[in-house]
């Protein structure tokens, strides 16, 4: 006769595991980046693989220099590095020299997340960090926008200029970006430009139809919070309406507010952002509303047509008394 004897497998916690990992949730996001590169070269040409490529190597070489692991290059693998080079070109001008570019990855990857102690210890998005360096240094460079040319195989002179020396070849075709045309030439831009991405700007804001289902598949596959592109578009939706029926001839429509400029690359791949943005629920909707809310008042009665960088920046600092102030209440207390 034979008896059953019972098994029992000790373990430490957790005892529950998720399949997603961090290489996982950042790789999802690389993929979901490829449409809107797709877009950017349909419309700038060579600039964006060379700004790009050149932006996603400064970002890899520091991270791979200051990488304190054995052997040196392990902290590659998590695709945080890459992701975060890309992001970062996608904030840049077609036409920005590339030396600059490197530069602005260095400074991302060394300011914004090394000096905090690696991946999970930074405060501020690393992308943004880089892009509010280049801001700082080079605030001409930055804001010297590119009409889309059609020519997919020829640079911009400005991208091949020499380190501290103007450039020998200057861009002819240059333009406004539609937030800027609407702010001082009170001009709107046809919508269809907006969703197709017809239109001058930085390589990330071209297709805000392309971002929008990227934001959609990242949703669906629980990459990012929902809550915090949700509370940031309400909140702009509802105060740029309470501005357009105040006066329809001075401030933009909602629409126009929501597909101009940077704010749907930095709804859906910047404020989402898991170690910058907050770990609650009630936290996400404070810190979704207050980027909407700077990101209008900046727009609106700021000296700059963008203030989408600044106001994630802003609200990154804030995130820490967020967390404290939201956190739910322990069970038994």
């Amino acid at each position: 006769m034979m008896t059953n004897k019972l098994k029992i497998a000790l373990s430490t916690a957790p005892f529950l595991r998720q399949g997603e990992s961090t290489p996982w949730i950042m790789f999802q996001v690389v993929f979901s980046l490829i449409p809107v590169f797709l877009v950017a070269f349909y419309f700038f040409g060579l600039s964006v693989l060379l700004i790009s490529g050149t932006a996603i190597v400064a970002c890899l070489l520091t991270e791979w220099i200051f990488d304190t692991n054995r052997p040196r290059g392990i902290s590659l693998k998590d695709g945080s590095a890459l992701l975060t080079g890309m992001l970062f070109a996608l904030t840049l001008p077609p036409g920005l020299p590339l030396w600059m570019v490197f530069l602005g990855g260095v400074a991302a990857i060394g300011m914004g997340k090394v000096i905090w102690g690696g991946l999970g210890q930074n405060i501020f998005n690393p992308a943004l960090i880089g892009r509010a360096f280049l801001q700082a240094a080079f605030p001409i460079a930055i804001t010297t926008w590119s009409a889309p040319t059609g020519q997919y195989f020829a640079a911009r002179g400005t991208n091949l200029a020499w380190p501290l020396m103007q450039g020998e070849t200057v861009d002819a075709i240059t333009t406004a970006t539609p937030l800027a045309l609407m702010k001082f030439q009170h001009q709107s831009t046809d919508i269809l430009n907006l969703l197709l991405g017809n239109t001058g700007g930085s390589l990330g804001e071209t297709s805000g139809l392309v971002i929008i289902l990227a934001g959609i598949y990242l949703t669906v596959k629980k990459v990012i919070n929902w809550q915090i592109p949700a509370s940031i578009l309400l909140t702009v939706i509802f105060l740029s309406s309470i501005l357009y029926l105040i006066g329809p001839d001075r401030y933009p429509s909602p629409v126009f507010t929501v597909l101009s400029g940077g704010l749907l690359l930095g709804t859906v791949f910047m404020a989402t952002d898991p170690v910058t943005s907050p770990i609650t629920t009630r936290g996400c909707w404070v810190f979704g509303c207050g980027i909407g809310v700077l990101v209008v008042l900046i727009r609106v009665f700021g000296g700059l047509p963008e203030g989408v960088m600044y106001a994630i920046l802003l609200m990154n600092g804030v995130t820490p008394l967020i967390n404290r102030v939201t956190r739910e209440k322990i069970y038994g207390t």
